[in-house]
């Protein structure tokens, strides 16, 4: 299973077509405009299945499947962590569940975090499922870790490791956080100003 994650920076429609070379099964797609604006064009491979979850029509959080695989939102959903969103993904065989992550700071302060932090304790029996996907995009990364700030992207990733979850891209790259080699993001498009954000996270198997 191929599963991508890629903040589209808005008019996913219009660029859709480039991330399907890749040949995904599943892409979480964070600033993705609502399902009603979203008009692929003729040569665009049509997802089986859609999601979004969003505030402003131009900008939210879209999953979309490919192949067989269907999708559907936990009930337990609570929009009090608005873009951190609990989904089903099934088909004939087999079953997992996906978190679903747009990581955002709050109006009061720049905490990117404290949305994520908060989730994950609300959802704690629901990351005690064997199979367990996080993924999106989390807006952090250790190096912005701020002293005596509870919910910073090292706490965050400590509490998941307690909880049996890993970053996939560190569990592979035997990196550690904050000191990645591999960027997952060029800030502004700007192949200079570069960073590497945690984007997805497995059950430790």
């Amino acid at each position: 299973m191929r599963i991508i994650i890629w903040n589209c920076n808005m008019a996913f429609r219009r660029k859709a077509k480039q991330i399907l070379t890749l040949k995904p099964d599943i892409i979480i797609v964070p600033e993705c405009e609502s399902l009603e604006k979203l008009k692929f064009t003729d040569e665009t491979l049509l997802p089986k299945d859609k999601f979004w979850f969003g505030e402003k029509a131009n900008k939210g959080l879209g999953v979309f499947t490919y192949g067989n695989y269907s999708i559907s939102k936990n009930i337990n959903h609570n929009k009090e962590y608005r873009f951190v969103v609990p989904l089903l993904i099934d088909n004939e065989i087999d079953k997992f569940n996906l978190i679903a992550v747009w990581a955002q700071k709050p109006d009061t302060h720049n905490n990117y975090g404290i949305q994520v932090w908060n989730a994950i304790n609300y959802y704690s029996d629901l990351l005690k499922e064997e199979k367990l996907i996080n993924a999106g995009d989390f807006n952090s990364n250790s190096i912005w870790d701020k002293p005596n700030r509870e919910a910073n992207h090292s706490n965050i990733v400590k509490l998941l490791n307690e909880k049996e979850i890993l970053s996939t891209y560190h569990y592979y790259s035997k990196e550690e956080q904050g000191k990645e080699t591999k960027p997952t993001l060029f800030l502004q498009k700007n192949l200079i100003e570069n960073i590497t954000l945690t984007t997805a996270l497995h059950r430790k198997q």
